[in-house]
């Protein structure tokens, strides 16, 4: 993974919250805040939680006195989404990196990630980290993306942007949230970091927008993808979001609203 993979920042926050979080990760946080509720925790601690949409989604089906700490790697990420969040005692916000958690052992019942751990260096130290810090019985909760082929609008704008900048094609999307699929991988590597009991399931949604546009603009502004393409001739920004909206509309619809498959794992792991 480059380095540029893991920078959330400048308008970045914005873009990922406003078009990709409905785009693409709504359904997914729907479902992570049942899995991670669904046992009633006391205390849980939430991993790379980006712009904050798992955190909203679980936040109101917690107790009264649970505590719940939300973390991310990316400062500019944690303003944001607190920024979102409204006045609630029960949460605490604070940067962290996954791999090195700043609390003490057995301090959780529930610890969830959501498509935070493919950004993840090493992702056995990651999931070593988070099992240290459950309580005995305690539930890690994440999810990861299929393949970029099982998943439309990524595929169509990996392949659209590749063809602006030919002898260098920016792989961020193919390389990083799609690039750790591998469900018996996932199985050996949660194995190797001590936890015993693994549940995978494949989930395929559809991911919904007004336009061709604004998918395009979603993954070309509002992802590191941004980062790749500026780097690379910041001044065809536009032109590589123009060519990713021309595909997809040529694909999934040139007027109105577009649809497109997306499909992810949802892992349930335990000691």
């Amino acid at each position: 993974m480059a380095e540029s993979d893991k920078v959330f920042s400048g308008s970045i926050p914005k873009f990922y919250d406003t078009l990709m979080v409905p785009l693409i990760f709504e359904a997914y946080a729907s479902d992570m805040a049942e899995l991670a509720a669904a046992s009633s925790p006391g205390s849980v601690l939430e991993t790379a939680a980006g712009s904050g949409v798992v955190t909203r989604a679980l936040a109101p089906k917690l107790g009264a006195n649970a505590r719940y700490v939300v973390t991310d790697l990316n400062q500019p990420m944690i303003d944001y989404a607190a920024s979102r969040q409204g006045p609630d005692s029960r949460i605490e916000w604070r940067q962290a990196d996954a791999l090195q958690l700043p609390f003490e052992d057995a301090s959780f019942d529930v610890v969830c990630c959501q498509f935070g751990a493919m950004f993840f260096p090493d992702r056995v130290a990651g999931y070593t980290e988070a099992r240290r810090v459950l309580r005995p019985g305690g539930r890690f909760v994440f999810n990861v993306w299929d393949r970029i082929e099982d998943n439309a609008f990524a595929d169509d704008v990996t392949n659209a942007v590749a063809a602006v900048f030919p002898h260098d094609p920016p792989r961020f999307l193919a390389r990083t949230p799609h690039g750790y699929h591998d469900v018996a991988r996932i199985r050996e590597e949660l194995s190797r970091a001590g936890f015993a009991d693994i549940q995978i399931e494949t989930r395929e949604k559809t991911s919904r927008a007004p336009s061709a546009r604004d998918v395009a603009t979603a993954y070309c502004q509002g992802t590191p993808l941004r980062n790749e393409i500026e780097a690379r001739d910041a001044s065809l920004l536009q032109l590589a979001t123009d060519r990713a909206a021309e595909a997809i509309a040529s694909r999934h619809g040139k007027e109105g609203p577009v649809t497109g498959k997306i499909q992810a794992h949802v892992i349930v792991a335990a000691g």
